[in-house]
């Protein structure tokens, strides 16, 4: 059973790699209904809908498009990545750990 996990978690973290290879370029496409669906699934009892699910996935995604360009390319990789480690891939989480990355290292003024 542990393995089942372990090795499932390993593929879902595979899967996102070429993610992280545009990570520079553009905010990922993740699929929020699939996501949300697969995460409500997980987390039943949490309280949460699919409806607020996809809202709040929506919403993280919209705020993170203008500000895409002033996260550092490392942070961008990395949380991609964290943002997905559990095959479901989220803007909230991404945002939510680029967020903590600008707060640790913030990006110089380019003057």
């Amino acid at each position: 059973m542990r393995t089942s996990i372990l090795m499932a978690a390993l593929i879902a973290a595979l899967s996102i790699i070429p993610l992280t290879a545009r990570a520079a370029n553009s905010v990922p496409k993740f699929d929020i209904a699939k996501n949300c669906k697969a995460d409500l699934t997980v987390n039943t009892g949490s309280g949460e809908t699919l409806k607020s699910c996809t809202r709040d996935e929506e919403a993280a995604r919209d705020q993170l498009t203008p500000q895409w360009n002033t996260f550092r390319q490392e942070d961008k990789t990395f949380c991609i990545r964290e943002a997905g480690l559990d095959g479901t891939p989220s803007y909230v989480e991404l945002q939510t750990c680029l967020e903590m990355a600008a707060q640790r290292a913030p990006i110089k003024d380019k003057q």
